[in-house]
């Protein structure tokens, strides 16, 4: 845990507080409270936080899981959904928002640190992954660039890149595939240099 930031969602002023409180007991941050849909919105969208704990029922004609929606979609934060109704179909509707979990209230202070370590840990698996992919996507677009058609000068043996300047290639191998070169002579180079440096002895 590295102080991460969380919001809370929640309209009922003593639930919030307590929940405030046991977050920050956990050594968690509060980054706020929102009390309505909207609200939490512009709150995830200022703050950035690291997680969003949200009630369903929410006051106002947006309720918790359309706000969840918004959030996940725009800004790509966890939601965990927190509320008292957990019949079947208010459970289907929120899996469809990809939730990182789902706490029923009145929780214990050991669920609510379960499901927040658990949601964080997922966030930050899934973005190592992603980051992987990245890189992998990079470098599979590198060694295809070495694997087609390399225009090289056959005088100066430099190399033509996709912008249309000529480089040598040890630049442009380097550029594209992070190899770098260590100069020697190969033998048949060798023995020609050598047999000029007699010649002209």
């Amino acid at each position: 845990m590295a102080n991460e930031k969380i919001l809370i969602v929640e309209d009922e002023g003593i639930v919030s507080l307590h929940i405030k409180n046991t977050l920050e007991g956990l050594g968690y941050t509060v980054s706020g409270i929102a009390c309505s849909a909207e609200d939490a919105i512009m709150k995830a969208m200022e703050d950035r936080p690291d997680l969003v704990l949200m009630d369903i029922v929410l006051q106002g004609i947006v309720d918790g899981i359309d706000a969840a929606e918004k959030i996940r979609a725009l800004f790509n934060i966890p939601v965990i959904y927190l509320t008292a109704h957990a019949d079947e179909s208010t459970l289907q509707r929120a899996k469809t928002t990809g939730p990182a979990g789902y706490i029923v209230k009145p929780f214990k202070e050991r669920d609510l640190q379960i499901g927040v370590e658990f949601a964080l840990y997922k966030a930050k698996m899934s973005a190592e992954k992603n980051h992987l992919v990245l890189r992998l996507q990079d470098a599979l677009l590198k060694i295809k660039t070495l694997r087609g058609m390399l225009p090289i000068c056959s005088s100066c043996k430099k190399v033509r890149d996709d912008k249309g300047y000529w480089n040598q290639i040890e630049q442009y191998l380097r550029e594209h595939s992070g190899v770098e070169f260590t100069h020697s002579l190969c033998p048949g180079c060798a023995k020609r240099y050598l047999q000029g440096i007699d010649e002209d002895g």
